[in-house]
């Protein structure tokens, strides 16, 4: 077998195919894993010099086939459901090992990385790839290693990532061709059938979710962070196109992080060592830092060119509307380069309420944080979706459900608890419609959503008055500079009063109907702080 690039000379890939394999290439720099690209014909340049891959069928993630090994550790620490669903464990090791032999006449790719900024949760992570974007993907995503730190390297876990090799559901017990699987007692992830490189991030977002929490009393979380020139940090929690990573990428405040971060008794720090951004409609004028940040190092997944160009057209989604880019966090002129800071002043809900009902700008309780914490709401809207004709309301618990191996009620204990002892603010933000629902009314201006965020960042919003929203209990704030009045409360948003009732109602009886799946495990405060049914005069 070949071997070429930074190798640990005593590193071992702990399996007995190892000399059989063709080719095998350690480490190498990004430059070296896009030729490797190029060369094979598994994608291309923009005009820019940006290495640009297709991911194949999949261009996102595929939760339906996604498993979680079942043995005496997980047996009964792990919420099972039809997210973390079970494998047994002989399936997974006659999986591996098949993924071993389809790899041991191929060239593959060793990335040796870490997790986790912050020292003292630090876990070192060995990525064995089928594709050299695979393998590029983990330089920009994970935390990049020094010479010394590579020839020094033992792993504690281990991924396999082979997108062109197909699982067979009657001989592996899989649902599909297509898996990723963890199995926490060997500390491996084997992930096939799918290039989609979101895969191999979110793998370890998961295992983080199930050690934290359970051995090291940190939260993990599922959003963006940053930090401003007073080390005041601000959290933003939000699912896929809530604006999580457009509106922590401010360029008056340093990024920390702009998907997945841990919460400790020493404060905030990044899992991550790079960005995974959506690009479909991405404009330099409304989001300059990822914009500037697309450049090479970079990669863009599943974009289009302008014909007969090179140039990326940000707003052809005939791929898909999941159009992402990775970048190491570097790429953010303004980023924090630690990754990690004091505890946050300030936890922002994002969500895009395609109702047009909840409020721009919310606080929240204590509570309340916990019960939408735990009930991660959003809507998609009509062409997202085959059959989706209108707005539908999306509900993934702590905002994060297809990574979350423990019952909900077990990060939203956690979080109440840091929020009380460091008495964190928690505001609840509607990037959505207002004025009505999509197609009648207006989606909220982005500049409205950053001058509220900033308000509150820059204790704007502290000697003001606060009106109660009926029904919801949350307390809007009765002025924002820079925000138009009339957009504060969504009621007086709307022209038809009687319609924005029934449709609140509506709303309310979503979320409750939701939340019962929980009721039975959570504390009976939070449950006490869902929306109230109840029959509204009209003014």
């Amino acid at each position: 077998m070949r071997q070429f690039g930074i190798k640990n000379p005593n590193a071992s890939l702990t399996t007995s195919h190892i000399e059989t394999w063709k080719s095998a290439f350690w480490n190498l720099k990004p430059k070296d894993l896009v030729e490797h690209t190029l060369r094979t014909n598994q994608g291309t340049l923009s005009h820019n010099g940006t290495l640009t891959i297709h991911t194949g069928n999949f261009t996102g993630r595929s939760p339906q086939d996604r498993y979680i090994v079942r043995d005496n550790m997980t047996m009964h620490s792990v919420d099972w459901n039809n997210i973390n669903q079970p494998i047994e464990p002989e399936n997974f090791l006659t999986l591996r090992e098949n993924i071993c032999q389809y790899l041991s006449d191929k060239d593959v790719y060793i990335k040796d990385a870490a997790i986790c900024s912050d020292p003292n949760f630090r876990i070192k992570v060995r990525v064995i790839a089928e594709k050299p974007w695979s393998a590029h993907f983990v330089h920009n995503m994970f935390i990049r290693l020094s010479d010394q730190e590579i020839l020094d390297f033992s792993p504690e876990w281990t991924i396999y990532c082979a997108p062109s090799y197909s699982a067979d559901p009657n001989l592996h017990g899989t649902r599909s061709s297509n898996f990723s699987i963890i199995d926490f007692s060997s500390k491996s992830i084997i992930i096939g059938g799918t290039g989609y490189t979101g895969e191999i991030k979110k793998g370890m977002f998961s295992v983080l979710n199930y050690h934290l929490p359970q051995d090291k009393n940190a939260l993990s979380m599922h959003c963006s962070a940053n930090v401003g020139a007073e080390r005041d940090a601000a959290v933003f929690f939000g699912l896929s196109g809530t604006g999580k990573t457009t509106l922590s990428a401010d360029s008056s405040r340093q990024l920390i992080g702009d998907d997945e971060h841990g919460w400790s008794d020493d404060g905030l720090f990044n899992f991550e060592g790079g960005c995974y951004a959506k690009c479909i409609g991405l404009r330099k004028e409304t989001e300059p830092e990822i914009w500037n940040a697309i450049k090479p190092g970079a990669i863009l997944e599943n974009i289009k060119f302008f014909p007969g160009t090179s140039r990326p057209n940000f707003n052809d989604d005939s791929i898909t509307q999941n159009t992402r880019v990775s970048y190491p966090i570097h790429h953010i002129k303004n980023n924090c380069q630690d990754q990690v800071s004091e505890h946050p002043e300030n936890i922002f809900f994002l969500t895009c309420d395609a109702f047009g009902i909840l409020p721009p700008l919310s606080k929240l309780s204590v509570d309340q944080a916990m019960y939408y914490f735990i009930s991660g709401y959003t809507a998609k809207v009509a062409g997202t979706e085959e059959g989706i004709s209108e707005p539908v309301a999306t509900f993934s618990a702590c905002f994060g459900a297809p990574f979350m191996p423990l019952h909900p009620n077990e990060y939203a204990k956690l979080l109440g608890e840091k929020i009380r002892k460091h008495q964190v603010n928690v505001w609840l933000v509607n990037t959505g419609w207002t004025g009505g629902p999509y197609m009648i009314g207006h989606r909220i201006a982005l500049k409205h959503t950053r001058a509220l965020i900033n308000a509150v960042l820059e204790q704007k919003l502290e000697d003001i008055s606060y009106s109660n929203f009926e029904v919801f209990d949350l307390q809007i704030p009765s002025y924002c500079p820079d925000v138009p009045g009339e957009i504060l409360h969504p009621r007086n948003s709307w022209v038809d009063k009687e319609a924005f009732d029934n449709k609140r109602m509506e709303l309310a009886e979503l979320f409750n109907e939701n939340f019962e799946q929980f009721a039975d495990k959570v504390d009976k405060n939070i449950s006490q702080a869902a929306p109230r049914i109840q029959t509204l005069e009209l003014v």
